[in-house]
């Protein structure tokens, strides 16, 4: 009795193993399923950042040991897709100064003043693109300018495009991820100071990191008016 007692025990667990391992299988299945999009061609025509979907971050190197992150929080812009020609469209945005965030509130106090971005003096950043290089399929390089402490330079983007999708309204949506670095002291960013075993307190090399969704805007109907 107890031998066959010890087999059915021995078999439930396999039942139960053998189960459990099914139910995860097809859970993944499912979920690679749902993961599957079906993107389509990205339309052309104006299209507005949707800032509650996107990311304006950068990083930077202190002690030469770690890198501190951060956003800005306000900021709005406008993208010009040519779809025939993607060199062919344009971008352009703007953020808040004042809406730095890193996470630590004495950390952001400091940079907005004069010893960094001067929020006061200074209260926006801006980007006006230039031109779009295409660099092969799917892969192309923003150029423009970037305003930044009351100093324009150049800045170059590489950048990836995701999409298109349709929203729960049934507008065109696509991704946009771009990556590039730029020199702080190039704006007239200057503060910080060596460290006595070599390197900088600050880094100088401000690495930028966009994360973007746009929305499409089409024009406004004009207005009718009444014979």
């Amino acid at each position: 009795m107890r031998r066959i007692t010890g087999s059915v025990l021995v078999v439930l667990c396999a039942i139960v193993v053998a189960t459990s391992f099914i139910s995860s299988a097809v859970a993944g299945w499912q979920q690679a399923q749902v993961a599957k999009v079906n993107f389509t061609p990205i339309p052309g025509g104006p299209y507005r950042i949707d800032s509650a979907h996107s990311i304006i971050g950068f990083a930077i190197k202190h002690y030469e040991i770690s890198l501190v992150k951060g956003r800005f929080r306000d900021f709005s812009g406008n993208i010009r897709y040519d779809d025939q020609d993607v060199t062919k469209s344009s971008v352009e945005f703007a953020a808040k100064i004042e809406s730095i965030n890193t996470g630590v509130d004495r950390r952001d106090a400091h940079l907005r003043t004069a010893d960094f971005l001067d929020a006061a003096k200074y209260p926006e950043m801006t980007f006006k693109s230039t031109r779009v290089e295409s660099k092969g399929t799917d892969q192309y390089v923003l150029h423009g300018d970037l305003t930044l402490k009351g100093v324009t330079k150049p800045v170059s983007l590489p950048f990836k495009l995701t999409g298109a999708i349709k929203d729960g309204q049934g507008n065109p949506r696509f991704g946009v991820a771009a990556q590039t670095t730029i020199n702080r002291r190039d704006f007239g960013i200057t503060w910080g100071k060596p460290m006595e075993n070599g390197g900088l307190d600050v880094g100088n090399e401000v690495m930028i990191d966009l994360q973007l969704e746009a929305v499409f805007t089409p024009a406004p109907k004009p207005a009718t008016t009444q014979p």
